[in-house]
């Protein structure tokens, strides 16, 4: 009989070995299906459900509403001649959190930080959800509202002391959970750096002139050295604030304190 190749099999082998990659880096997936306008590799990986929480968009649902999402961002990507480099990538508990400093313009001088949380229930279906300040693209900052359900999740260890001390707009207590050559990394950009406890005492000064600030916890994600806490702001001194959604990531430092801390989220501070 015969010998033919078997395209059948071929076909389903490609297909498998597509969903493990997607599986195993899904928003550098995501992120290749804004570049290049096309959802279809996504709906292949993913062949229950793809939701999308974007800072601009909302929220996107349904394989219609999700390819028009993909087409206008590849549109406006190209527009503003963005390249990325990825800064750092957590997994734990079924979720994968990337962050990445992408480069506007022609020169790349405009550093715009974001994150994207990928949580997968099973592997049919996946959940996107960018974090981001709109302050780097159009100077302003844009209310986004709360996105997940706050759950009371234990915090210890020194990132339980910072939301502490941040809540109480205790400016010393926050330093003191800083390694010495720690950094805090604000949503505006890569320059709005704050590096050692003159500086970072002088930030948290200013920033808690109006009072602490309270975060609810939503989701935390945890590898052990760095922990990713999703989050809404719902108080900031006497002032209740609408409830506005973003993630804080904190890198412990050998000695168990805070070697780095970078916020995503368009939050300011009430007006006096």
């Amino acid at each position: 009989m015969p010998w033919f190749p078997d395209f059948v099999n071929a076909a389903e082998l490609a297909r498998k070995q597509t969903r493990v990659e997607g599986h195993a880096d899904p928003v550098g997936q995501f992120f290749a299906a804004l570049t290049e306008g096309d959802a279809q590799p996504l709906e292949a990986v993913w062949p229950g459900e793809v939701v999308v929480y974007d800072p601009r968009a909302g929220e996107v649902r349904g394989r219609k509403e999700l390819r028009r999402f993909v087409q206008v961002n590849q549109t406006w990507l190209g527009e503003q001649h963005a390249r990325a480099e990825t800064i750092a990538t957590t997994r734990a508990g079924g979720r994968a959190v990337v962050e990445l400093l992408a480069r506007l313009g022609d020169d790349g001088q405009v550093a715009w930080p974001v994150a994207v949380v990928a949580e997968s229930a099973d592997e049919r279906s996946v959940v996107f959800r960018t974090y981001c300040s709109q302050w780097p693209v159009d100077g302003k900052r844009h209310l986004r509202p709360a996105i997940l359900a706050s759950a009371d999740t234990p915090l210890g260890d020194v990132v339980g002391h910072y939301l502490e001390a941040l809540d109480a707009g205790d400016a010393g207590a926050l330093v003191a959970t800083f390694s010495p050559g720690g950094y805090l990394r604000e949503p505006i950009g890569a320059h709005a750096r704050h590096t050692g406890p003159d500086e970072l005492r002088e930030f948290f000064t200013r920033t808690l002139a109006a009072g602490g600030v309270h975060l609810e916890p939503c989701v935390v994600t945890d590898d052990g050295v760095r922990c990713v806490l999703e989050y809404t702001c719902v108080h900031w001194g006497s002032h209740d604030v609408p409830p506005q959604a973003g993630v804080c990531v904190f890198d412990r430092g050998p000695d168990g304190l805070l070697s780095a801390v970078r916020v995503y989220d368009d939050i300011e501070a009430p007006a006096a």
